[in-house]
């Protein structure tokens, strides 16, 4: 019995982990349980409120967006090297107190929406992936909400998996749209952010944003063309050593953004 349990876990663990075979039977190997929550703020980028939030429609011409610094959506976390051609992102961020802005422009000649159902295999699909820890502590957080990792799918729809392995649609934590033409789409987000006392089921208090502020915070995006399984996974943080896909399981890997007046 404990055999099969045993294997049962790893079973679990495998199909949740949006890691490639190869790549989950390593993690696999480690104890994320133990990681600690203990973050060095290797990237730094602060971040100006808006005066006026931006409207939430996939077309960049608020603004808020205006005097926003664009940053590059170009480290390489999964996938073999590609073209600028089949890829390229970048993008911008602002806040309010209720809220963080997310406006990501990303080129990309294929959109691909294999899985009809949002909740299964949802990282093998074209989508934006949000990374936020509301208190920047870092640590494990791979079924907990120490951090979220949340996948913004193509159709809205918004995915992270809750504590008991279970996966879970967040469509209220994060609201989007999106407008493409010819191979850029724009993507427009605004993400209430949580803490890590989150509750799946119950009321929860969303975090109030203020000046000074510093959250753990990563972007990235999963890109698909045709093909059974993600192709890349390309990243806005440099992540050092050979496993770089660690954002899922590790809140100490992101970046940080510090929130100005």
């Amino acid at each position: 019995m404990k055999i099969i349990y045993r294997l049962l876990l790893i079973s679990i663990s495998t199909v949740y982990s949006c890691k490639d075979t190869s790549a989950s039977q390593e993690i696999l190997k480690e104890d994320t349980s133990v990681i600690i929550n203990a973050k060095t703020n290797h990237q730094l980028r602060k971040i100006k409120k808006a005066t006026v939030a931006p409207k939430i429609d996939g077309i960049s011409n608020d603004v808020a967006w205006s005097s926003a610094k664009w940053y590059d959506l170009n480290e390489r976390w999964l996938g073999k090297e590609y073209s600028t051609e089949d890829f390229e992102g970048r993008y911008k961020l602002t806040w309010t107190s209720q809220a963080i802005y997310i406006l990501a422009e990303i080129k990309d000649d294929i959109l691909y929406d294999k899985e009809s159902d949002p909740l299964t295999l949802w990282w093998d699909d074209d989508c934006l992936e949000i990374f936020i820890d509301a208190d920047n502590s870092g640590g494990g957080h791979q079924f907990t909400h120490n951090a979220f990792a949340y996948h913004v799918a193509l159709d809205g729809n918004v995915v992270d998996v809750a504590p008991g392995s279970v996966p879970t649609l967040y469509n209220n934590h994060v609201i989007s749209q999106r407008k493409t033409i010819e191979n850029t789409t724009i993507w427009e987000c605004k993400m209430t952010v949580y803490g890590d006392r989150y509750k799946d089921g119950q009321l929860n208090d969303p975090v109030l944003l203020s000046a000074g502020q510093q959250l753990g915070f990563a972007l990235a995006y999963c890109d698909n063309d045709t093909s059974s399984e993600r192709e890349n996974f390309i990243g806005s943080v440099t992540i050092p050593g050979k496993d770089k896909n660690r954002g899922w399981i590790d809140a100490g890997v992101f970046g940080t953004i510090e929130l100005l007046e």
